[in-house]
């Protein structure tokens, strides 16, 4: 069995959210203000929902805010889902601006057109909820429920707007963050739903939904027919401080920043200084194998010195430099005729292993327009598989080649899981496995060597007789260590 590779935690998440950070500047300016409307009429949306959930509850306090927090939660859900640039959330790239990946100007101006752009798509929404009439649903009892929350909102003191921005952004980033740890879109829908529902419930401040909400309470507080207050039994006058001044003043400034301090503040360069310094010195999350053992029927006659790793492994004067830049090591690979190669820092300990996969996933981001002082530690991962020197070759090429759990599909219990008509032989020809063709060789501690799939080959090419020589005189050349 092989020992699992586990995701290296926090610094892993780091590393999500960086690239999450640079993405948000790559767009191009039409692009993002664009996917910055529609997350501005996203979270409007949601609180569409809220209102409509809340109006009229008899829950209890607590209760209701909490349905109307579970409803408003869609809004996230259909900005993480949707692709679209809520600015609440590209305030994390502020981690591409700490990285030097972007100026401070080009992070400004990213911060802008989001903005921009959410407070157009709000205030697109305003209109079509104003022309559509919701305010009137359940008897006016809608449209006042909106002008309560609207005018909540224009009441707090500067000091309360910006701590409640704070914390409502420490939330949102936080389910933003969570969300770097899965692919699956359904796992991250439901990642984002009870801390959006807590902040929505405790009454914490969002800038972009108050650009909805205020709005639509000075909306309906202006543009409402006499119908509509004698059925709630109000006026206008008694909204009189829903307005733009008290709006700008009172909420949007305190709100915005409070958001800026709490994603990019806390959670973004929270994370960032927490983990960056450690990576000053990475350590590389090495992963040795525990290699199946063959059978000893099964096992070729061959003195055990032939079959260990360290006799037919590779010197450890391939490995590269964390500090090499990406252009050097490519060099360095290709002179070695090897396609990867472990990491080491400048006391010799491994800290990655580095590949040209990882180049052409690189390449690909920056629409192969590569950053010529990219270095190896930028690119390199840092989850490790290892081998033992002492290990044998013949284990090693029985765990590049079969997974036992295709071959033999049993529970923990040894009960098959699977039934087929197919021969092991088939089995084993037709599994799709995903194995490192490179492992760095360990011996005390210490990397020792590298030992390639053609090494395996080489070392068990006896068993054919004459078939040393199978591999071309190039390739074979190619191997050496320059």
């Amino acid at each position: 069995m092989v020992t699992p590779i586990h995701t290296d935690g926090p610094a892993a998440l780091l590393v999500q959210a960086e690239q999450y950070a640079e993405s948000k500047s790559h767009k191009s300016t039409r692009m993002a203000v664009g996917l910055a409307m529609m997350a501005g009429l996203f979270i409007g949306l949601a609180f569409v929902f809220y209102l409509t959930v809340t109006t009229g509850s008899t829950a209890g306090w607590g209760l209701t805010r909490l349905m109307g927090g579970l409803a408003f939660s869609m809004g996230l859900i259909l900005v993480v889902l949707g692709g679209a640039e809520l600015f609440t959330s590209t305030v994390l790239s502020m981690l591409a601006r700490a990285n030097g990946k972007i100026s401070t100007l080009s992070l400004l101006y990213t911060w802008a057109r989001v903005y921009i752009g959410n407070l157009c798509g709000a205030l697109l929404l305003v209109l079509i909820v104003m022309a559509a009439g919701l305010y009137q649903l359940d008897d006016g009892q809608w449209g006042l429920n909106a002008l309560h929350v609207a005018q909540h909102k224009l009441h707090h003191s500067w000091l309360q707007a910006f701590s409640l921005g704070v914390l409502c952004n420490l939330l949102v980033c936080l389910a933003i963050w969570m969300t770097f740890t899965s692919q699956n879109p359904l796992t991250k829908a439901v990642m984002v739903i009870l801390p959006v529902a807590m902040f929505v419930s405790t009454g914490f401040e969002h800038s972009v939904a108050n650009m909805f909400m205020v709005p639509l309470g000075m909306s309906i507080a202006t543009f409402a027919p006499d119908s509509f207050w004698q059925a709630v039994g109000s006026s206008p006058a008694a909204f009189n401080d829903v307005n733009l001044i008290q709006f700008i003043s009172a909420n949007l400034i305190p709100v915005t920043l409070g958001n800026i301090v709490g994603g990019a503040g806390l959670v973004g360069m929270g994370y960032w200084l927490i983990i960056n310094p450690e990576r000053e010195h990475k350590t590389a999350h090495i992963s040795a194998l525990t290699l199946p053992s063959a059978p000893y029927s099964e096992r070729p006659i061959m003195t055990q010195e032939t079959l260990t790793i360290e006799n037919n492994m590779q010197s450890a004067q391939c490995a590269l430099k964390a500090q090499q830049f990406v252009a050097d090591a490519l060099e360095q690979l290709n002179r070695t005729k090897l396609q990867g190669a472990p990491v080491v820092d400048s006391q010799n300990q491994l800290v990655g292993f580095f590949s040209v996969q990882d180049v052409l996933v690189d390449l690909w981001w920056n629409d192969y327009q590569p950053d010529m002082d990219a270095k190896v530690e930028d690119l390199m991962r840092t989850e490790v598989q290892t081998v033992e020197a002492d290990q044998s070759v013949i284990e090693l090429a029985q765990y590049m080649s079969i997974d036992n759990q295709v071959l033999y599909p049993v529970s923990d219990a040894g009960i098959a899981t699977r039934f087929t008509n197919q021969s092991a032989l088939e089995r084993a020809k037709t599994q799709t496995l995903s194995r490192p063709y490179i492992y760095p060789v360990m011996k005390d501690e210490r990397l020792v060597g590298v030992i390639t799939r053609a090494d395996v080959i080489r070392a068990l090419a006896p068993l054919y007789g004459n078939a040393m020589d199978i591999l071309p005189a190039d390739a074979k050349e190619g191997l050496v260590t320059a």
